[in-house]
């Protein structure tokens, strides 16, 4: 099914307001997945806040000319499903989890801070911990001479009420 020019247009600006919002861009080839597997995929992308679109190369191109992911615009070739998330792991890290279940999705590249990443790129941004767990070990990190002290703290206050106790 061919488009006119004025859905051309419209896919062109919504893809170009995805990729202006976007801090990374994950392409990959979908050629032999089944309905249903894709449908997972896109609920698991969803879900995530991954946006997943399956878009004519010529098209991809011109959306993301100009932005930080023009980088990658010679690798937009064959069959490619093009996920855009705000956060910076969360497109590498289901793609890649999805791969690493569904053979048939195989990663292509992609593009992380105005730099294209190749597969093993790709795959180490989906390694980082997310957003979230970072906030927890650092949370973690800073409580913990909080913690330390006030153990020793308590000790000494035991350790003091048991001398009292043994004078008395």
């Amino acid at each position: 099914m061919s488009l006119n020019r004025s859905e051309k247009e419209a896919v062109i600006s919504e893809v170009t307001d995805l990729a202006a919002k976007a801090q990374t861009l994950v392409l990959a080839e979908y050629r032999g997945i089944t309905v249903a597997d894709m449908t997972k995929l896109r609920s698991d992308a969803r879900s995530k806040g991954v946006s997943l679109s399956v878009l004519k190369n010529t098209l991809a191109r011109r959306a993301v000319a100009g932005s930080s992911f023009d980088v990658v615009a010679d690798q937009m070739t064959g069959p490619l499903i093009y996920g855009f998330s705000e956060d910076a792991v969360a497109a590498a890290k289901v793609v890649a989890d999805f791969a690493k279940t569904n053979d048939k999705l195989v990663i292509r590249g992609g593009a992380f801070g105005g730099k294209a990443l190749d597969v093993n790129g790709v795959r180490q941004l989906a390694n980082i911990p997310s957003r979230e767990v970072l906030l927890a070990q650092v949370c973690g990190l800073l409580m913990s001479p909080i913690s330390r002290t006030a153990v020793v703290l308590g000790a000494l206050a035991a350790k003091k009420g048991e001398s009292e106790a043994v004078a008395a």
